[in-house]
């Protein structure tokens, strides 16, 4: 079986990135659709005769309140604290859908956790979970709550979220780069050569993935999915893309993960380590395939923070990006000193690419004097 028609549906959430996404595909698939936040937040591209509950998602009395006596054909809880709402959803609903994030697998927030360090490439839904505070209390506290959601409702799907990219964006981690370009920076620190891959998914990808939980009700029963985008970038080609976009081309200088303060807002972690998802499965089972091409989709939040963002010191203040162009310019002064001392080392033997190298430069293997990058 798969999509069911004209189904009551709840929303928890419905105002955020993905939420009148996610509505307006339930409107347009013919299905009552009831959202419940908190009112702070109403959003115009949400029909205006959808019926609104303002509660606190997050207080479990106030929500258990809202929604007396009221059951719904399906739920999907993107808001508030999930061990509490699906506590009381519990007779409620045939079928809950959640959304939750990547934190919950081991090696995402600290990858020391891990041996060899790190997430697995691609980490798939059946990875090791984090079972101890040692990544930090939350990821502990997300991974909980995936259990018990499972244990009350065993036909749940779930959704494990990356770094969501679009409009709206209550973390917009692009600007970072795009405040840059229009600050007309033309040198941007990027650490360890800015190689790090974290998966991410456009919005609009975003919800086609959590659609089709409903577009398949039967097969996406009892089941966890990854989210993210066909294609990837990489820090550094991400930067290009935004440089390219603005007009204001980015020289990109490689510093050490560890030295380099200002990668931290835009990788959102302590660490340059890889965060690969692997989306096989819900490619497979559901026939999930983006919507928006990454790079469009991309330039199209490039633009939105282009023309939204500057003055608004609030999105500034949510990434802790302070900005610092002076502190900026003497790191980058310091890791030149630092390559120059570097290039002073003199070698018997340049190490070489080995016999297997292919690419334009001269492979240095054999030859005696000093390094060059």
């Amino acid at each position: 079986m798969n999509q069911a028609d004209g189904m009551d549906i709840l929303v928890i959430g419905g105002t955020g990135p993905t939420g009148p996404h996610i509505v307006n595909g339930l409107v347009d698939r013919g299905h009552t659709v009831t959202i419940l936040h908190t009112g702070r937040h109403e959003v115009d591209t949400i029909p205006d005769h959808l019926e609104h509950i303002h509660t606190d998602p997050f207080d479990e009395d106030a929500f258990r309140s809202s929604i007396e006596g009221r059951n719904f054909d399906v739920v999907f809880a993107m808001y508030g604290r999930l061990r509490s709402i699906v506590k009381v959803l519990v007779g409620r609903t045939p079928r809950l859908i959640s959304i939750g994030g990547v934190p919950v697998y081991s090696g995402y927030a600290e990858p020391a956790v891990e041996f060899p360090e790190g997430m697995a490439v691609p980490t798939s839904e059946d990875a090791l979970l984090v079972g101890d505070e040692r990544s930090g209390p939350k990821p502990l506290k997300m991974a909980e709550s995936e259990e018990l959601t499972f244990s009350l409702h065993p036909d749940a799907t779930h959704f494990r979220y990356p770094y969501i990219y679009g409009p709206n964006q209550v973390l917009p981690r692009e600007w970072t780069l795009v405040k840059r370009a229009l600050d007309g920076r033309q040198r941007v620190i990027v650490p360890d050569g800015g190689l790090t891959v974290a998966t991410s998914a456009f919005v609009e990808n975003a919800t086609s993935a959590v659609l089709l939980a409903v577009d398949h009700i039967d097969a996406s029963a009892g089941e966890i999915y990854n989210v993210g985008d066909d294609r990837q970038f990489t820090y550094a080609q991400i930067a290009q893309i935004v440089g390219d976009e603005l007009g204001n081309p980015f020289e990109l200088v490689s510093v050490p993960g560890e030295l380099a303060a200002t990668g931290g807002p835009f990788l959102l972690n302590h660490s340059s380590a890889h965060s690969i998802l692997s989306t096989e499965k819900i490619r497979q089972q559901l026939g999930y395939r983006d919507k928006m091409d990454p790079e469009e989709g991309l330039r199209r939040t490039v633009r939105w923070q282009a023309e939204n963002l500057p003055g608004d010191a609030g999105a500034a203040t949510r990434l802790q990006d302070p900005f610092d162009y002076a502190a900026e310019d003497a790191l980058i002064a310091a890791t030149e000193r630092y390559a120059e001392a570097i290039g002073r080392i003199e070698w018997e033997q340049l190490p070489g690419w080995t016999f297997g190298y292919y690419g334009p430069r001269e492979n240095p293997g054999g030859r005696r004097g000093s390094f060059r990058a």
